[in-house]
């Protein structure tokens, strides 16, 4: 045997070795994908995706695309070559570990925190919608969680609205935790709610937790809605970035005739209770999904629109929105004639 081919019989073994670690272990970076994208005009499980009782309901053609991103799961790495393949990527990116999670956090923990920004969005959403229609909302407190395992779970529901603990008048969520902190160990205290519009009475004993009076559930800020909203989308979906297309999708729901004239529009960003429009993450990633869905017409939050133009949109319009009242605005305008001009990313970034 030649040196040669010694030497080759000797370095293949470990070059494949190499690129067998390589691709077998993990290194602490996070990858950012096109993530799906959901009509919220469209049905699910043969129900429409906007739910209203209590009001008259349109459903027309048309598109409105909430957009996600596909992220690595919190305590997942990924491997050398699906980070590199991401940076090379003119859709996907890839960031440290350190700079997306936080050292203790687990899926479980971000799934929870994503729900409840979830539920907090879709509240939001109704209320700037219905506000932009001309309705008045009073504030309520409601609760965003149940623990499992502990005195509330089975008793106290996701969306139930706090009306009064112990005859007490409750006004913050913060009033609900010093209420049930006042409480005594094991005797019931009442919760006065209000369930599917319906009031209801439920009685639940505090216990020790962690050196602290609990019944395991998270009270939050709500609103008391003169009818019944809800949207249907999938639980695994979280985060508050749908916000903006949530409201568009009811606001379109909620009046005569088809907002998008029939057409394929999509966009992205949070959404207040008065409808402002906030940044999100992941615009690089959102515009090539909704790209490759068809769509016309980007609503971009105003923050949000330098870092969209680094996106590859290829002939989908992207549209600078600061409130809910500019991209119906917008929409209305575009609808009616496509080469509108319209607040542009392109032509303004502040």
């Amino acid at each position: 045997m030649s040196r040669r081919t010694l030497a080759i019989a000797i370095s293949v073994p470990l070059l494949v070795a190499l690129w067998l670690t390589a691709a077998l272990v993990p290194i602490p970076y996070v990858t950012f994908q096109p993530g799906v994208t959901v009509d919220m005009l469209s049905e699910a499980g043969g129900q429409e995706r906007i739910q209203v009782n209590g009001h008259k309901a349109y459903y027309d053609d048309g598109t409105l695309r909430m957009t996600t991103v596909s992220v690595t799961r919190a305590g997942e790495s990924v491997s050398v070559f699906a980070a590199i393949e991401a940076w090379l990527s003119k859709d996907e990116a890839v960031q440290p570990y350190s700079a997306v999670y936080e050292e203790e956090e687990t899926e479980e923990s971000s799934q929870l925190e994503s729900a409840l920004m979830m539920t907090s969005s879709q509240d939001d959403a109704v209320a700037a919608s219905l506000r932009e229609l001309g309705y008045t909302i009073k504030p309520a407190v409601e609760i965003y969680n149940v623990e499992k395992g502990l005195p509330a779970d089975g008793k106290l529901k996701v969306r139930d609205r706090i009306l009064a603990i112990d005859g007490t008048k409750v006004n913050s969520p913060g009033q609900v935790v010093d209420l049930v902190g006042k409480a005594d160990v094991g005797e019931p205290i009442t919760f006065d709610l209000l369930r599917d519009r319906k009031k209801v009475t439920v009685k639940v004993a505090p216990a020790l937790v962690d050196k602290r009076k609990r019944v395991g559930i998270l009270p939050g800020a709500g609103y008391t809605f003169p009818f019944d909203v809800s949207i249907n989308i999938d639980p695994r979906i979280g985060g508050p970035s749908a916000g903006l297309m949530f409201s568009l999708a009811i606001y379109d729901t909620l009046t005569k005739g088809s907002l998008t004239g029939g057409r394929n529009i999509a966009g992205t960003g949070t959404i207040t209770d008065t409808g402002e429009v906030g940044s999100i993450g992941g615009i690089q990633q959102k515009i090539p999904a909704v790209r490759d869905a068809g769509a016309e017409l980007f609503l971009v939050p105003s923050d949000n629109c330098d870092e969209a133009l680094g996106a590859e949109n290829g002939d989908v319009r992207l549209v600078r929105v600061k409130t809910l009242k500019d991209a119906i605005s917008s929409i209305k305008t575009w609808v009616k004639d496509p080469d509108a001009p319209l607040p542009s990313c392109e032509k303004e970034t502040k």
